[in-house]
């Protein structure tokens, strides 16, 4: 290995072990009890939390040895992380109070319904959180919920959406999501500044929600919270679908199975005055789920925006499905693999200000290959067995 090569893998070495290490520090609780909540989300009738309680051994600050031996003595604190079952939990919130326990996995889940308004200036609020114990542990966690100014709530998926993790290899997946250089998760240029002009909307003011789902675990969760961090991704709450129950004896992650569905449906629900726009991708089962979502909810879905990463016969299928669904409702399905061609339909549909379109294509850095199709939902087989060097932009409509 040549010196400048050495010199680059030790580079990446300090940029993950810092990344991986970095959470660990800043959350540690007294006592080695620590209190860590998750972003949350609700409207002005309820909110949700999510947290866990857990114990770990105190930061050894008087040791001075080096940064990356530093990092690995604090990742190995995470590691060895002792989770708190049963711990009794208290958060507070616009005058109301719950108290929970935390599971057998030491997480706990918030439902709290405000007893006073909150705030309408803002979109972020805290919840008081603390672990009654003695002393008592304190948090604070932070809730999102929508102002006035909102236009329509974006859910999107993670997973070979926002960043390629390539989930429908589970061993690949893992390999990147604990493994691999955050500098270089994002895989699909350009979707950073989409997402920060979705969440401003047209006129730049309007701070839409954003709701992220990942197949990842929660155990990730500040990793991946950095990430967003890292690429000015606008924050928002990444609700994973479940936790994933490793362990020796079963090394992968459980099947999902509808998970998602539900979730999006929830989502709905909460946010009912709101129309909702979907982002997924063509590799797994987004098509499939957001195919059901448009059908039970004729008139919600304003657009389906689908980063094409997957051409194989059944994943056609569910996307043939999808453009007939998204059709019948009166909606429209953009399928692409770069953020340009999704940018210029929302800016056609008024959710982003077209200025933004040069920032999105600036950041992309390439032009993207191939024109823009107007295809009908019976056309969309057709469309996608065109040239395989090519990746397809078709809009049905």
């Amino acid at each position: 290995m040549t010196r400048s090569r050495s010199a680059k893998w030790r580079r990446a070495a300090g940029r993950l072990l810092a990344l991986a290490a970095r959470p660990v520090r800043s959350a540690q609780g007294r006592h080695g009890t620590v209190l860590e909540a998750y972003r949350g989300y609700g409207s002005r009738d309820e909110i949700f939390l999510i947290g866990r309680v857990f114990r770990q051994s105190r930061p050894e600050d008087d040791r001075d040895d080096g940064e990356i031996r530093r990092a690995l003595r604090d990742i190995g604190r995470r590691i060895r992380r002792r989770k708190v079952v049963g711990a009794p939990v208290v958060a507070r919130f616009a005058g109301a109070e719950q108290r929970v326990v935390t599971d057998r996995d030491g997480y706990f889940r918030i439902a709290l319904r405000p007893l006073a308004p909150p705030p309408q200036d803002a979109s972020w609020h805290p919840v008081a959180l603390h672990v009654d114990m003695e002393p008592p542990v304190r948090g604070e966690g932070q809730v999102f919920i929508p102002t006035e100014r909102c236009r329509f709530l974006l859910i999107s998926d993670v997973d070979d959406t926002v960043m390629y993790t390539g989930v429908a290899n589970k061993l690949t997946m893992l390999w990147r999501l604990f493994v691999a250089d955050a500098q270089s998760r994002v895989a699909f240029p350009g979707v950073a500044a989409f997402y920060r002009a979705l969440h401003v909307g047209d006129t730049g003011d309007q701070g839409n929600p954003m709701l992220y789902v990942s197949r990842a675990p929660w155990g990730i969760y500040d990793m991946l919270s950095t990430f967003f961090e890292m690429h000015r991704i606008p924050a928002g709450p990444v609700l994973f679908l479940r936790e994933w129950g490793l362990s020796w004896t079963r090394p992968l992650p459980r099947k999902a199975e509808d998970h998602k569905r539900a979730l999006i449906t929830r989502m709905l629900a909460l946010y009912e005055d709101l129309p909702v726009v979907l982002i997924g991708d063509s590799g797994q089962h987004d098509p499939e789920v957001y195919a059901g979502i448009v059908e039970a909810h004729p008139g919600r879905v304003k657009a389906v925006y689908i980063r094409s990463v997957s051409r194989s016969s059944g994943r056609i299928e569910d996307i043939e499905r999808l453009a007939a669904a998204v059709t019948a409702a009166g909606s429209s399905l953009v399928l692409a693999a770069d953020s340009i061609a999704m940018a210029e339909h929302a800016a056609g549909l008024g959710l982003i200000h077209p200025d933004a379109v040069a920032a999105i294509a600036t950041e992309h850095g390439i032009e993207p290959a191939g024109t823009t199709r107007v295809v009908a939902s019976e056309e969309v087989r057709a469309a996608l067995a065109d040239d395989p060097a090519t990746p397809p932009r078709i809009i049905v409509e």
